[in-house]
């Protein structure tokens, strides 16, 4: 970073403190996607005539209200970041030395309304790890069998009366998973189709009477309280990508109902 970069970005951190002390009005997704914007932009890096390099990892520090607030969107949050940023370095030809990873984090000694980003080119995947969300709970799924159902030994419990004791199991060999109903009374479904068998995506719902388990891939880092909405990680690559095809194109939101990428990103 040059040092008229170092000015201008200290004059923006002023700017932006004097605005929120005034107005307080809360940071919003748009201005951190556009900063996320900034940040490639500033930390590219041209390596050779056919090569530029820019940073892929980005904590995002917010106020503790922000964050909160900001949280409350769910994984979705930050997964549709994570295609913004796909999506601006491939616009620019940029490349990245592994997965990008967008961490929204609180930061006690900002005010509401800024934000800060921290960004750094790492080499290497992002660690994700299979996880269902139940009711509130986030259960990391081991390798191996996962039982589900109202008995004291299932491996994920649930209270609901339309459950077997043994009502689902969900096989995960670290790479791909399956989910399995056993014979229960009253089924399992998905998309409100009962099924013997499926293999899991991430972002799937799988209802058993009034209870949703919801399958996702989330950040080995993220060992966080569960959030409902779901996310779609990029494939892990060693290499330098600008589009890791996973992350390009996240998936509706489960149910049909429009996520942020269709109703809020679209033409960022």
């Amino acid at each position: 970073m040059g040092i008229l970069d170092s000015v201008e970005r200290g004059l923006e951190r002023a700017v932006n403190g004097a605005f929120a002390r005034t107005f307080r009005s809360g940071v919003q997704p748009v201005e951190i996607a556009a900063a996320l914007k900034r940040e490639l932009d500033i930390g590219a890096v041209i390596v050779d005539r056919d090569r530029v390099l820019a940073p892929n990892r980005f904590v995002v520090r917010v106020s503790q209200k922000d964050a909160d607030r900001l949280r409350g969107l769910g994984d979705t949050l930050e997964q549709e970041l994570r295609g913004v940023v796909v999506k601006h370095a491939k616009q620019q030809s940029y490349q990245l030395l592994g997965d990008p990873d967008v961490e929204i984090r609180s930061d006690g000694s900002l005010t509401t309304g800024v934000l800060e980003i921290d960004a750094s080119r790492v080499e290497g995947s992002v660690d994700w790890v299979a996880v269902v969300d139940v009711d509130g709970a986030r259960h990391e799924l081991p390798r191996g069998t996962t039982t589900v159902g109202r008995g004291s030994d299932c491996g994920i419990r649930i209270g609901d009366t339309a459950a077997s004791r043994k009502h689902l199991e969900i096989i995960w060999d670290g790479a791909a998973g399956l989910a399995r109903d056993l014979g229960s009374t009253n089924g399992s479904k998905i998309n409100g189709q009962r099924f013997r068998e499926a293999a899991l995506s991430p972002g799937i719902v799988i209802t058993i009477g009034q209870t949703a388990l919801r399958f996702q891939l989330v950040p080995g880092r993220a060992s966080r309280p569960a959030r409902p909405a779901p996310a779609t990680p990029p494939s892990a690559s060693a290499k330098p990508t600008a589009t890791p095809p996973s992350a390009a194109a996240p998936p509706p939101s489960a149910g049909g109902t429009p996520g942020i990428d269709e109703d809020f990103w679209r033409g960022l």
